[in-house]
């Protein structure tokens, strides 16, 4: 069994109640090992260290639970999945610049952006994947699991709602 870190990111604007009344029901539900913000009126997050054998089963498992308290939730987003340059950089212990000149000197097999603007923007699992392979970084295992997996849903998610 392997822990998992991810979060799960909803929409509870349909919500009939304060989110602050659900924190049993979470911890009853089997979300006892989330730290849950409510911060942002209308959002609430759950961030998670699940132990599974997979982060399929982690993020699933974490999803089904929160369904039990608020099935009308409706999911953002699951991360880690959509990351910039800083975010690479703070994931791989090195500085945004270095990885700047990365992304400059192989863009021509660096993956490719799923957004570019004033900020572009990538799947973490495929800039895992590319590090592992073509830079040699040391990547956890376990991250590129759940980064692979949550890519999955978010995608799955998008595809969902232009249907």
């Amino acid at each position: 069994m392997t822990d998992y870190d991810f979060t799960l990111k909803f929409d509870i604007t349909s919500l009939e109640c304060e989110p602050e009344s659900l924190l049993d029901q979470f911890y009853e539900a089997g979300c006892d090992d989330a730290i849950i913000g409510i911060g942002r009126p209308g959002r609430i997050a759950l961030n998670f260290t699940r132990e599974a054998r997979s982060a399929s089963e982690a993020v699933s498992s974490a999803l089904r639970d929160v369904n039990k308290v608020i099935p009308q939730a409706k999911l953002i987003e699951a991360t880690p999945d959509f990351v910039g340059l800083t975010d690479i950089a703070d994931i791989l212990g090195c500085s945004r610049q270095n990885i700047r000149n990365i992304y400059i000197k192989y863009q021509s097999t660096f993956p490719s952006p799923i957004h570019e603007g004033s900020i572009t923007i990538w799947h973490l699992a495929k800039v895992l994947s590319w590090f592992k392979e073509k830079e040699n970084y040391k990547v956890e295992d376990s991250l590129l699991e759940v980064s692979e997996t949550n890519m999955k849903i978010n995608l799955d998610r998008q595809v969902l709602e232009a249907a």
